[in-house]
């Protein structure tokens, strides 16, 4: 989850729109509400930068975009080359320094374990300090090697700075010998996508799934482009049912599906509400649900609870309601299930 604003908002992103750093013009599309309806932009210095623009020149881009350009409500975070890259810390420098309060947070590619967690949170404390930064950067890590996985309740609990884990489904496959990414691949990478679930739920962190690597064209026919948005929808369904709180997305044409999938609908929430004011006029315990015949019980209304934290996220539900309903269960079993997955501020 990301902590913006002083402590008064916070972001669980359900799209993350990765796009090249060195590309003035692709920064101010993403920055554009309409072109862009994403929840997060990533510019990256990485993958997405050709190598005649590593180093000063991609820096120099990236720099007067953050100064700029206006984001408005997303959060805006810079993936720079890897920790083990000659490029790495000249791009750290070069951002926290030279855009000082301009964006929320890092995206660590290439992570092999917790130390390297440590130290980019060492590097941080140095560089804003220097820089004057007025609150802390922020850091989503992704999971793309088996060695990573393997870590990834370590890596997501090094430091208070980890907000995230991002599954990357490319280089996990690539290290695992496999070579089909995109059908199926809620059944293929079943177990790697639900244990970065599993690890990042257990630190309060965000899980964010991997891109859809498809794109329709203009000159698609209607039932080509059909296609390709039916299995964008399966997969990141796909990916919501293991528990996948967003996706990156790749261009701009996937953010409505995308957003569409990781957020309950409105029938979904007025019903989360109906059996959440049910169980508390019941008094609680465990009760046959007279509309559906299901059974009802404390477990159960904390999945309701999440639906109304997800419909919070995306502006169906009031704080102060959701709050209201998170403290009447936390009166019951002792624990609040929301703060306990950092689900509210």
């Amino acid at each position: 989850m990301f902590v913006l604003d002083k402590g008064t908002r916070f972001v669980i992103p359900r799209t993350e729109m990765t796009y090249p750093g060195h590309n003035l013009k692709l920064h101010q599309n993403a920055a554009d509400p309409v072109k862009c309806p994403v929840d997060h932009v990533m510019a990256d210095f990485e993958d997405a930068c050709p190598y005649e623009f590593k180093g000063e020149k991609s820096r120099k881009v990236m720099v007067e975009a953050l100064n700029t350009l206006d984001f408005g409500k997303k959060v805006v975070t810079i993936r720079p080359n890897n920790i083990h890259s000659p490029f790495f810390k000249g791009d750290m420098e070069a951002i926290v320094m030279g855009a000082p309060n301009r964006f929320h947070g890092i995206v660590l590619p290439k992570t092999r374990g917790p130390e390297e967690i440590r130290e980019v949170s060492k590097l941080l404390d140095d560089l804003e300090k220097r820089a004057g930064w007025k609150y802390p950067i922020q850091i989503e890590s992704l999971i793309e090697t088996p060695h990573s996985l393997i870590k990834a309740y370590e890596i997501a609990t090094a430091s208070d700075r980890m907000c995230g884990l991002i599954f990357g489904i490319a280089d996990f496959a690539a290290n695992i010998g496999v070579r089909e990414i995109v059908e199926r691949q809620n059944e293929n990478f079943h177990y790697a996508k639900q244990a970065t679930v599993v690890a990042a739920k257990a630190a309060g962190l965000h899980a964010v799934d991997n891109v859809y690597l498809r794109l329709w064209r203009r000159e698609d026919s209607p039932e080509r482009v059909a296609e390709l948005q039916r299995g964008l929808r399966e997969k990141n369904v796909g990916a919501a049912n293991l528990g996948m709180d967003g996706t990156w997305v790749i261009h701009p044409q996937q953010a409505p599906i995308c957003n569409e999938c990781y957020t309950p609908s409105k029938e979904q929430v007025e019903e989360a509400r109906r059996v959440i004011r049910l169980y508390h006029e019941k008094g609680g315990g465990s009760m046959a649900d007279p509309k559906t015949g299901e059974m009802i019980d404390e477990a159960t209304i904390k999945i309701a609870l999440m639906d109304l934290a997800k419909g919070a996220q995306a502006g169906m539900v009031d704080q102060v309601e959701l709050k209201d309903w998170s403290e009447k269960s936390r009166s019951i079993t002792g624990y609040d299930i929301l703060e306990l997955m950092r689900r509210v501020a």
